[in-house]
């Protein structure tokens, strides 16, 4: 609901002009600190991050095309931390104006981010495909990717962190200490 909401925004504000007066951006798939209260919402490295720590294992789904194997499903996955640094960047040049994605304008796999999660923990990968419910299946997306480029023409010049230095911030940084929840 969020998303459509957002989208239909994002239009009304290109068919009336109104985005040349805003500034807008679309959030990819953001992980990082203090997301505990999203509850299902919760990113995928909090998630595998919770599972390994309780069994072990990180349950991914399996693919149901053939043009994907499992775990090779892919999104743009982004630091909450270099979302912040976008954010501040815009507010700081002050005149931009428009719509714009917000990614690391890079897809990677889920197994990647698994395998990510895994590595910050010091635990060699153990990933466990399990069905996608089938009502998802045909609603799945099996590639995201923000397309940076309207974004980086306006002048912005912030540097992403890569998907392992950014899960390793995370994770040894704040879900391995023990007041994480505070």
């Amino acid at each position: 609901i969020y998303g459509y909401s957002k989208q239909l925004f994002d239009l009304w504000a290109l068919q009336t002009g109104a985005a040349k007066k805003i500034t807008g951006f679309k959030f990819f798939n953001v992980f990082g600190p203090n997301e505990y209260h999203k509850d299902q919402m919760r990113s995928v490295v909090l998630k595998a991050f919770e599972q390994i720590t309780q069994t072990g294992k990180v349950q991914l789904f399996k693919s149901y095309r053939s043009d994907y194997k499992n775990g090779m499903q892919s999104r743009d996955f982004v630091y909450v931390k270099d979302c912040i640094d976008l954010l501040w960047w815009a507010i700081q040049k002050g005149n931009v104006h428009g719509i714009f994605n917000l990614g690391s304008g890079h897809t990677r796999t889920w197994k990647d981010l698994a395998t990510a999660v895994f590595t910050a923990m010091g635990k060699e990968p153990l990933i466990e495909f399990i069905d996608m419910p089938e009502v998802q299946r045909p609603r799945y997306q099996y590639f995201t990717e923000a397309k940076m480029e309207k974004v980086y023409a306006v002048g912005c010049d912030v540097k992403f962190r890569s998907l392992e230095q950014g899960v390793t911030d995370y994770v040894q940084q704040y879900l391995l200490k023990p007041d994480r929840y505070l």
